[in-house]
């Protein structure tokens, strides 16, 4: 199929992008690296009246490290992200996930914020964000706000944006003193959407596990530092509290059981890299 006609905006700036949008609203959509928009735009299950290209917005198109947070731009790819210097050490979560995103060419077009703002629930980058206690950077003509991850998605392909507002960026949280990290997926094949994902953050506090592709959302828990039997109940109780569906992927059923196995393996794996 073909999408239906729209116009084009390359804009020059964020503010003749954010301009736009506040312009005309939820006819509108903003189009960075095009992976998961053009696909829907092909099949017409969007038909907005013009397309806002931000993708050559220099400001938009940064990495920093600060206030504790890895910040990535709006137009950022996720191969550019996977390149950036230091990235093992400035989120060994990242760095793990990031070659499960895709394939290496949809991530030199797609972008990080993208994925964010796609929110498919079974996506890898929403599942780190929220893994990571980050924050979604919204503006607007009318203000800029910071929503925490765990509030941003609020079901599939469904976030607390407003038709205004364009993510200028994603914060993941930097790493914390002696904390282990760990990513682990199941899918048909590699580059596919996870039947189940898991990650994993252990600290000197706790444990920390966030789910993808059961519930209609990335889902994170948090625990005491549990081992053993009391580990194995607390995975089968958060596993039947996600809930599921069956579909043509997979049961209900698997996928509980994925959320107990792969999630003990993270768990474990994340309290072997603990520094």
């Amino acid at each position: 199929m073909k999408p239906a006609p729209f116009d084009y905006l390359r804009a020059a700036s964020a503010e003749e992008a954010l301009a736009t949008l506040a312009e005309h609203g939820d006819e509108a959509r903003i189009l960075a690296g095009g992976q998961s928009l053009m696909p829907m735009l092909n099949m017409r299950l969007l038909q907005p009246r013009i397309i806002v290209d931000v993708s050559a917005i220099a400001e938009l198109r940064k990495i920093d490290a600060r206030d504790g947070h890895l910040a990535v731009g709006a137009s950022v790819t996720q191969s550019g992200l996977m390149a950036s210097p230091g990235l093992a050490t400035r989120s060994p979560l990242l760095a793990s996930a990031l070659p499960w995103v895709g394939h290496f060419q949809t991530r030199n077009r797609g972008t990080v914020c993208g994925s964010v703002a796609h929110a498919d629930p079974s996506a890898e980058i929403p599942l780190c964000l929220v893994a990571l206690e980050g924050e979604v950077v919204l503006r607007s003509t009318r203000r800029r706000r910071t929503v925490a991850a765990e509030t941003f998605f609020i079901g599939p392909l469904t976030t607390v944006r407003n038709p205004d507002e364009m993510i200028e960026s994603v914060r993941f949280r930097l790493p914390k003193p002696g904390a282990g990290y760990a990513f682990r997926e199941v899918a048909m094949r590699h580059g596919d959407f996870a039947i189940t994902a898991c990650v994993a953050v252990v600290d000197a506090s706790g444990i920390r596990l966030a789910v993808g592709g059961v519930a209609d959302r990335p889902v994170a828990k948090n625990w005491p530092l549990l081992k053993d039997d009391a580990l194995d109940d607390a995975l089968n109780a958060f596993a039947w509290e996600l809930g599921g569906d069956d579909d043509q992927h997979a049961t209900a059923r698997y996928r509980r059981d994925l959320v107990r196995r792969v999630g003990r393996l993270v768990i474990e794996e994340a309290r072997s890299c603990q520094a």
